[in-house]
């Protein structure tokens, strides 16, 4: 991952991360708060009930006690339990509450006797009053379920005096309407009656699966989530709980989708101030470091350190940085110099080894490089160029170490065979430089300087520009400066003989331009700093070829 985009991602991911979670903790706190709304408009709608449900018993037991005073139906309610079995006795008792029933508008009205067990009693089915039978228990307050249906009962003492000649009850259908919420009754476990709009009983039933308790709870039915909490301010009877219900989804939902339009309005001014400023941190963090980059990849080719500005960045890491590093630089570049200049005297002094080896050839590859120098200035080479052909001049002939003295320091003509053994310095040069990494850019011009311009050189018999530049100057500079110096057996020619010679053999084994800018040098000679009595027998091996044997120099 690139330093700019990690840069990015720290810069604009906290923003997003505090984005997301304080939407989401909004969100949380705005259902905490609905939800404790819910709950408290449950319970002041439990209380309303509670309030309703106790004036409603109040007036009930008003027109109970108005029943209750009814003379027939003391007197029924006498014979009856005088004669529990007399049919007549309790059809007597089903006409009187039948009539009461429908004067009152009762859903249920029953007597029992003073043991609470039921003797007659009529219930409302299909619109019309019929007699109830078959009750082993009638409950004096509470819910009451009978043939699937639960009615909400009531019950008041039939009195005659100071006796107490049974008790008479008194049902409604419990009906829903009264609650502003959707509720579901329950008994003993098993949802009896619900109120939830086009929900079956058996899917309330599984969603209240985990939540018949008295205490609260969290459903979900149909996809959407309620709260419930139980009735707990009427007593409703044995087994019965009546539990009402909050969608929170409906009275979350209009909220939450203002919450969202806000926060969607907010959030995209929010992503783009972050955006911007992310892009703007990273770019003031990224920036500096990739001018360095980029500075630095411009010095690749020549292997030095750049010097950084110091107005590169005002961060103040930034400038520690480039300050750190410049002084690292300097170091670097002080050492380099340092090793450059004891790396150039080891140069000379191999050079000056090699020439050491012969009282004739001393002084020649300081010579030829001197030559080469100038030779390759005129020609207009770059600086690093003009570098390279000056040590490799000095190095051109290091081969000769491998060459034996009989052989090297001989007075007279070489033999061919001499010759051939004279012939494998450039290779033995090559391989003696090419084991140390920082001859590299020298082995060419130690190899190739005694190859000619037609191929007819050696040691691989290359021709024209195939050559390396640097061995075609090293060439003819090698050659002039054999040709000028003395040996045991001839004095060595004027500058203007070696001229000739030069001129005459340009194209054939030397470089013709090389040859032009060379002879067109001011002083030559003079430019070599060779004396011309100079002893010398280094040139042997340039001069015995057979073009300066027929040229007659030798």
């Amino acid at each position: 991952m690139r330093f700019r985009t990690r840069a990015f991602l720290l810069c604009f991911a906290p923003f997003a991360l505090l984005l997301t979670g304080s939407f989401w903790t909004i969100q949380k706190l705005v259902q905490s708060t609905v939800r404790d709304g819910l709950r408290t408009s449950l319970r002041e709608n439990h209380l309303s009930i509670a309030r309703l449900h106790s004036r409603s018993d109040l007036q009930n037991s008003r027109f109970l006690k108005v029943v209750g005073e009814n003379a027939s139906l003391k007197a029924g309610l006498q014979l009856l339990a005088s004669y529990p079995a007399d049919a007549a006795a309790r059809q007597t008792v089903e006409d009187q509450l039948q009539e009461l029933c429908a004067q009152m508008g009762f859903d249920v009205l029953m007597i029992s006797n003073t043991a609470g067990t039921p003797l007659a009693g009529v219930i409302r089915s299909g619109g019309h009053l019929v007699p109830l039978a078959g009750l082993a228990h009638i409950p004096h307050r509470g819910l009451m379920t009978e043939s699937d249906k639960v009615y909400q009962m009531a019950s008041i003492p039939i009195d005659q005096g100071e006796e107490n000649l049974g008790e008479l009850s008194v049902g409604e259908r419990f009906d829903f309407s009264e609650f502003n919420t959707p509720a579901v009754l329950i008994r003993n476990g098993r949802v009896l009656q619900s109120s939830l709009a086009d929900m079956a009983l058996p899917e309330v039933q599984s969603a209240l699966s985990g939540c018949l308790g008295p205490g609260e709870c969290d459903i979900r039915i149909s996809g959407n989530n309620y709260i419930s909490l139980p009735l707990q301010s009427i007593s409703l009877g044995d087994g019965y709980l009546l539990r009402s219900l909050q969608n929170v989804d409906s009275a979350t939902g209009p909220v939450q989708s203002v919450l969202n339009r806000v926060f969607l309005t907010a959030s995209i001014g929010i992503v783009l101030a972050a955006l911007m400023c992310s892009v703007f941190s990273s770019r003031s963090i990224v920036q500096p470091i990739a001018m360095m980059i980029a500075h630095l990849r411009r010095t690749d080719g020549t292997g030095i350190l750049p010097e950084f500005p110091e107005e590169l960045s005002s961060i103040r890491e930034i400038q520690d940085l480039t300050a750190s590093f410049n002084q690292a630089a300097g170091a670097i570049r002080e050492a380099r110099q340092n090793l450059q200049h004891a790396y150039v005297e080891f140069i000379g002094s191999l050079a000056s080894a090699l020439d050491a080896r012969d009282p004739y050839t001393a002084g020649h590859s300081h010579r030829v490089s001197n030559l080469s120098c100038a030779t390759a200035a005129a020609l207009g080479v770059a600086a690093d160029e003009l570098e390279e052909i000056r040590i490799g001049a000095l190095l051109h002939d290091i081969g000769k170490i491998g060459i034996s003295d009989s052989v090297l320091r001989k007075a007279g003509r070489l033999t061919e065979e001499e010759f051939a053994v004279i012939k494998q310095h450039p290779e033995i040069g090559r391989r003696i430089l090419e084991g140390v990494h920082g001859f590299a850019p020298y082995l060419a011009a130690v190899e190739f300087h005694h190859e000619n311009w037609d191929g007819s050189g050696y040691p691989r018999g290359q021709s024209g520009e195939h050559t390396p530049v640097a061995a075609r100057i090293i060439h003819v500079s090698d050659a002039y400066d054999a040709m000028t110096t003395d040996r045991p057996y001839r004095r060595g020619m004027s500058h203007r003989e070696a001229i000739r010679v030069l001129r005459e053999f340009a194209g054939r084994h030397f470089d013709p331009r090389i040859v032009d800018v060379f002879t067109s040098l001011p002083g030559s000679a003079e430019t070599a700093e060779t004396p011309n009595n100079a002893p010398n027998n280094a040139g042997n091996a340039d001069l015995q070829t057979p073009a300066f044997v027929a040229a007659g120099p030798v």
